[in-house]
């Protein structure tokens, strides 16, 4: 078994492979520490540039794309480590950037995953959407994040540099306890790709774990580098997956109310998107809502499952807010100004 084991999800990627994988290696190779690069079945060569130019990366070849879930899950199978960092192709790493993350696993043996500071490569005193300073939901399913709500990005000052609990970290970029990641089963491969990170780290807190923000650690990522942030078919797996989550994970209290409050917000997105003249983001969430009701036979017995791992609810990371109803209504666009007391361990 390796301490550690960086794992790169490849798909058709080779132009951030080339850009981001030298760096990758010089910066993160060690006696305890792999790198690998599980390959979605890429056509654009990027497999045969791996093999060509890095013997000492190791390439996982997977014969067709299965995305992100399922891509990382069949990839984690065939490596045997303590530490899983599963890391985005479109991110720059600095020296330095490992250790912070490893350290926060072996001091907190209850933290099951952490993630470091998500910087944007293109603004880089800016945070970047996918992951910022950690992340949090609003009690409808909302993700939102220190220094990223809704649109609006942040400038890092220093504001989010304190250590902290947080709901979930970033698939981008997140380092996990390879125990927890198989006690609660990884990624759901249902999601294919987007919020299946916030899935699992719900889990994580429903076994009695908790999820860390490691701001001495920060990467540069691109983000949008296999689909895009405007993509149709982002948005509908952003709303399906949504409804995914809230269905699988809510407690049976708040389940019945929250389920049909958050149904009726997708409607009226839709309704958005309709006077603004976004149509395909209105078939979009069309197409999420019936990817949701088509999963209903199956989606009670996810359900189930999740209750078996634990009855740990974090509800002090989850906010009693509608970040939506803030955001657009109230005009509150930071995390603080929605939020002002959260706790940080």
């Amino acid at each position: 078994m390796v301490k550690t084991a960086v794992i790169i999800l490849n798909w058709n990627g080779i132009r951030f492979l080339k850009m981001f994988l030298p760096g990758v290696v010089k910066n993160s190779l060690a006696s305890d520490t792999k790198i690998y690069v599980a390959d979605n079945g890429s056509t654009d060569g990027s497999a045969e540039w791996i093999n060509e130019n890095f013997s000492n990366v190791t390439l996982i070849r997977l014969e067709s794309n299965y995305g992100f879930s399922a891509g990382y899950n069949l990839a984690i199978q065939q490596i045997d480590a303590q530490y899983y960092v599963l890391l985005n192709s479109d991110i720059e790493v600095e020296a330095g950037w490992l250790e912070p993350l490893i350290s926060c696993l072996d001091a907190n043996p209850d933290v099951a995953s952490c993630q470091p500071k998500i910087l944007s490569y293109k603004q880089k005193d800016h945070f970047e959407y996918a992951g910022a300073a950690g992340g949090f939901i609003d009690k409808y399913g909302y993700p939102l994040c220190r220094g990223r709500v809704i649109t609006e990005i942040e400038k890092d000052t220093g504001q989010y540099d304190t250590p902290a609990d947080i709901f979930w970290s970033t698939g981008a970029c997140m380092a996990v306890r390879s125990d927890a990641w198989k006690k609660c089963g990884g990624f759901d491969p249902d999601f294919f790709a987007h919020m299946e990170e916030i899935d699992l780290c719900w889990r994580f807190h429903r076994a009695g774990y908790r999820v860390r923000f490691v701001p001495e650690s920060v990467v540069y990522h691109i983000g949008g580098g296999a689909l895009p942030y405007n993509s149709p078919f982002k948005t509908f797996l952003n709303f399906r997956n949504s409804l995914f989550l809230l269905y699988k994970n809510l407690p049976d209290k708040n389940f019945i109310r929250t389920m049909a409050i958050r149904l009726v917000l997708d409607g009226v997105a839709a309704i958005f998107f309709l006077f603004k003249g976004q149509f395909r983001s209105v078939i979009s969430v069309w197409n999420a809502h019936m990817g949701f009701y088509k999963m209903l036979k199956k989606l009670p017995a996810e359900r189930e499952k999740v209750k078996t791992l634990g009855c740990n609810e974090p509800s002090e990371l989850i906010l009693n807010k509608c970040i939506v109803f803030e955001f657009y209504i109230k005009r509150n666009k930071t995390y603080k100004s929605i939020v002002k007391n959260i706790s940080s361990k």
